[in-house]
């Protein structure tokens, strides 16, 4: 197993507990040298915060870690591709890398609908690596969304 993969399971044990508590399931890491330092799942709905995207809070906690707003050699994982909100602060933050489960082809910003990247040449260039354990993750949240309607 891959070392992606390996942090991808992660976060799709992550995006299982955001399931579990009501929220969508996402699951998010920031990797530095090898080690999460931090993690988070899904949690607006828990929080009563729109902004509470586990992408966002697990750049929060990494930046509170680090004791610094500037991720510089750290790598965003996510279960799902993410949005607009979640890819601007990867690139505020400095994020190396963003490494995702399964493509969001309504809401994604990284390579899906948008390419959010694509547009910002000039700024902070990022890795971007998709379909890791794309299967297992778009199986997840597929499934929470057809338990719901």
């Amino acid at each position: 197993m891959s070392e992606h993969q390996q942090y991808m399971l992660r976060c799709l044990q992550l995006a299982e507990q955001a399931a579990e508590s009501g929220e969508v399931p996402v699951g998010a890491l920031i990797v530095m040298d090898g080690v999460i330092i931090a993690e988070a799942s899904n949690q607006p709905i828990s929080a009563c915060d729109p902004t509470a995207h586990a992408e966002v809070c697990a750049i929060r906690e990494a930046a509170r870690q680090l004791e610094n707003y500037r991720l510089v050699g750290c790598s965003l994982y996510s279960s799902i591709e993410p949005c607009l909100m979640c890819a601007g602060a990867a690139m505020h933050a400095r994020v190396d890398a963003i490494v995702y489960g399964a493509s969001e082809p309504r809401a994604g910003a990284v390579s899906g609908g948008t390419d959010y990247f694509q547009h910002l040449r000039h700024l902070h260039p990022l890795e971007i690596t998709g379909g890791i354990l794309e299967t297992q993750s778009r199986e997840l949240i597929q499934a929470f969304f057809r338990a719901r309607r």
